[in-house]
């Protein structure tokens, strides 16, 4: 277990997150997530994560897309957080293109409904990096054209987006090694309750009286995910956690 804190500092905290990841599931991805959390569980204030996160979580926030091939989000927290684009620093996009990778994963809108707002940044302000919508069969065909108008569509399931498919499709048609799943809470917990997560990077603020939104919604009648404590960090008041599933 590695331990950041006033007794053992590193310069960069990314650096205890830049390990090798291979997909525990032959012909599948690592999926990991990244979320951010009050004391009291809670993984929203007003909405939104925004008075969750200081200046060290947002830093990582943005370095943790380099290691992702594509990274995922629900649509609810997209509209929430008016998600654009994937942005990096010119040094990130330098390290992904030397690693032969794009210079900027693409980032996948999982929804159901489709009744997505096409005025988000992500959409337009996409450019050449064009994004992916996860949906299912139950989706109106209509918005499902609309849809194909803006991003790449990928259907995974009929009457629900199906994580398992979902992912085996991604990694199929995107060669995604690693998914970086950024919320919210019920993506989270769907993605856990089928047995999909790798690995969970958590951000605990110093901060009570948030939303009544846990970090992971489980579904009714899931099985426990159990998780092993792979490093603790501390910043600022921040812990900054990294578990490994440790029943694959």
């Amino acid at each position: 277990m590695h331990v950041w804190g006033p007794q053992q500092p590193v310069d960069d905290l990314l650096d205890l997150y830049l390990v090798d990841r291979e997909p525990i599931r032959p012909g599948g991805s690592w999926v990991l997530a990244n979320m951010v959390g009050g004391l009291d569980g809670t993984a929203a204030v007003g909405g939104r994560v925004g008075a969750l996160s200081d200046d060290t979580d947002a830093l990582l926030f943005r370095a943790m897309r380099a290691v992702a091939d594509v990274v995922v989000v629900g649509a609810e927290t997209a509209r929430r957080e008016g998600y654009g684009p994937v942005r990096l620093t010119d040094d990130l996009v330098a390290t992904r293109v030397a690693a032969g990778l794009e210079g900027t994963p693409p980032l996948a809108i999982v929804s159901r409904s489709l009744q997505l707002d096409w005025d988000l940044p992500l959409f337009a302000e996409a450019g050449e990096a064009r994004p992916i919508v996860v949906t299912c069969g139950a989706a109106d065909p209509a918005l499902v054209a609309r849809a194909e108008a803006v991003a790449d569509v990928v259907v995974a399931g009929e009457a629900a987006v199906e994580p398992a498919l979902a992912f085996a499709l991604l990694h199929e048609r995107y060669d995604a090694r690693i998914l970086l799943c950024e919320g919210g809470p019920t993506l989270l917990g769907q993605i856990a309750a089928a047995g999909l997560l790798d690995e969970l990077c958590l951000t605990i603020s110093p901060v009570l009286g948030g939303d009544p939104l846990p970090v992971s919604i489980t579904p009714p009648g899931a099985d426990l995910t159990r998780m092993a404590l792979a490093h603790i960090a501390e910043a600022h008041g921040s812990l900054y956690l990294r578990y490994l599933r440790s029943d694959p």
